[in-house]
């Protein structure tokens, strides 16, 4: 582990960075100050743990930029207790975000090396992540429904699988959401969706953003 009295400093400028690109949600940047995120990088390129860039993380992966963190956090705005469900563990670093803004997370990685790199990495640091080696495309139904879901990796198209996952309305509770990723390899469209009853959802689409690719089946 490293010293992390090296990195408070870089981090509370990632922090001020963060609110100069718009980010307002003050639990989300709470959230991004308590996560150590030079433990979720490779040894590399712990000297830009804090820049806002996404870095490699080996396996053709990368940990995203910390202000799409940020940006698919504050749009998901999930709230202490609720179950969401995060499509691509990756790094883990998504994960420990949503950790430390109260959620029950649940967390598909469909390729077994980094999955079992990250869920250890999780548990020692005490977050108390769902981790599950699976095809995120199927989403995990025996943990259904779930209030929140989020894909860090880029969709051609929104699974049905996932939209049948959310939540459905409950008198004054709104439904599930979702924020996605959608598009081709180059770029992809971030895209939040509200589910409004059993075949009906809302549909928001936003900013360009470029993600690694949303794949099915499991890889090791």
């Amino acid at each position: 582990m490293t010293e992390d009295w090296k990195y408070e400093r870089r981090r509370s400028r990632l922090i001020e960075e963060l609110r100069e690109k718009g980010i307002a949600d003050e639990r989300v940047l709470a959230a991004i100050g308590r996560v150590q995120r030079q433990l979720f990088v490779e040894q590399a390129f712990l000297s830009q743990s804090y820049h806002d860039v996404a870095l490699p993380i080996g396996l053709k992966q990368t940990i995203s930029q910390p202000y799409t963190v940020a940006y698919q956090s504050e749009t998901l705005a999930p709230k202490p207790g609720e179950r969401i469900l995060e499509i691509g563990t990756g790094s883990g670093y998504q994960a420990a975000i949503l950790c430390e803004m109260g959620a029950r997370v649940y967390s598909i990685e469909r390729i077994r090396p980094l999955y079992e790199k990250t869920s250890a990495l999780l548990r020692q640091l005490g977050y108390t992540a769902n981790c599950r080696f699976s095809d995120g495309m199927a989403g995990w139904e025996t943990m259904a429904p779930f209030d929140g879901i989020i894909v860090t990796a880029g969709a051609l198209e929104v699974p049905d699988t996932l939209l049948k996952q959310l939540s459905l309305p409950e008198g004054m509770k709104p439904g599930g959401r979702l924020i996605i990723p959608v598009g081709n390899r180059k770029q992809q469209t971030m895209t939040y969706i509200v589910r409004m009853g059993e075949n009906e959802f809302d549909r928001v689409e936003m900013e360009a953003c470029r993600f690694v690719p949303l794949l099915g089946n499991t890889v090791g």
